[in-house]
C-alpha cells in the first residue's frame, strides 16, 4: 500500500508533457479540476475522460504505474461512495431498517466516486512529469502579482516544493521502518479496522521522530547556506515559453470552454 502512493513522485520520461512549461501545466490541472465539477451527465463524463485519456497518454507515464495510485484512497471513495449512496434523497430502490437507497443516490455515488479518482489521476500527472524545482518556480511566477499585497508567494511555493520532496522519502522511510518491526514479529495485516490502528502506533512514532530531525536538518542546511527567501535570488534555469506552451494553452482553454459549453446546453 505504501509504494502505491505516486502523488509526489517524479517519472522520467522525454514526452511533449515533460518539456512543457510548469506554468502550463500547472493551468491545465488547475482547469481540469474545476472541470471535474463542472460536469453532469455522460456527455460531460465523456469529454473529461477524453481529456485525462488524451494528458496520460503524452506524458508516456505506463497506466498501470498511475492506476496503483487510487489504491492509497480506495478507504475514502469506498466512504464517500456510501455516504453518497445511503443519504441521498430520491425515490427509493431498496429499502433496509433506517436506510434506503435511491436512483439519485446512485448517480450521486457514482458521479462522486469517478470525480475523486480523475482527480489523483490528473494530479499525478503533474507531479509524474514536472520536478519539485519546476514546480516551485512554476508556482512562483504564477503567483508573483499576489506579492503586491503582501503574499509571500516565495516561501509558499518552496514549502509545497518541500512538502511534495518529502513525500517520497516518508515513502520510503515508512517502508524500511515496517520490514524492520516485520523482521521483530510485528503483524499489520490481521485482525480487525481497531487491531491493525493499534498495530500502526509502533510505526507511527519512529516515523514522527524520523520526520521532525529530517526537518531539522533541512532547516540547518538552509541556514547555513545563508538561505533568507527570494529577495535578490537569481534562477540558474530561467522559466521561457516556447511556442508548444502556446499550443498547450490553446488546448487547454479550447477543453474548459468546451465542458462549460456542455453544461450550459445539457
Amino acid at each position: 500500500m505504501i509504494r502505491d502512493i505516486t502523488i509526489g513522485q517524479y517519472y522520467p520520461s522525454n514526452s511533449i508533457v515533460h518539456k512543457l512549461d510548469p506554468r502550463v501545466k500547472l493551468m491545465g490541472v488547475l482547469l481540469y479540476v474545476l472541470s471535474l465539477f463542472l460536469f453532469r451527465g455522460p456527455a460531460g463524463f465523456a469529454a473529461v475522460t477524453l481529456g485525462l485519456a488524451a494528458m496520460v497518454r503524452l506524458s508516456k507515464i505506463p497506466f498501470r504505474y498511475m492506476v496503483r495510485g487510487l489504491k492509497a484512497i480506495a478507504v475514502i471513495l469506498a466512504v464517500t461512495g456510501a455516504f453518497n449512496l445511503l443519504l441521498t434523497p430520491g425515490e427509493p430502490l431498496v429499502s433496509f431498517w433506517k436506510l434506503k437507497i435511491t436512483e439519485e443516490g446512485l448517480k450521486s455515488a457514482g458521479f462522486m466516486m469517478v470525480r475523486l479518482s480523475y482527480l489523483v489521476l490528473g494530479s499525478s500527472v503533474l507531479t509524474l512529469t514536472t520536478t519539485p524545482n519546476q514546480l516551485t518556480d512554476g508556482m512562483e511566477k504564477s503567483l508573483r502579482p499576489l506579492n503586491k499585497i503582501g503574499v509571500p508567494v516565495h516561501e509558499v511555493s518552496m514549502i509545497m516544493s518541500i512538502a511534495l520532496r518529502f513525500i517520497p522519502i516518508l515513502i520510503e522511510e515508512t517502508d524500511k521502518i515496517m520490514k524492520a518491526q516485520l523482521a521483530r514479529g510485528a503483524d499489520f495485516e490481521s485482525g480487525n479496522l481497531v487491531k491493525r490502528a493499534k498495530a500502526m502506533v509502533p510505526l507511527l512514532v519512529p516515523l514522527f521522530i524520523s520526520a521532525f530531525r529530517r526537518a531539522n536538518d533541512l532547516a540547518m542546511a538552509m541556514e547555513a547556506r545563508c538561505y533568507n527567501g527570494g529577495d535578490g535570488r537569481t534562477k540558474m534555469k530561467p522559466l521561457k515559453y516556447k511556442g508548444r506552451d502556446g499550443v498547450a494553452y490553446f488546448i487547454i482553454f479550447g477543453y474548459f470552454a468546451g465542458i462549460i459549453m456542455l453544461r450550459v446546453r445539457l
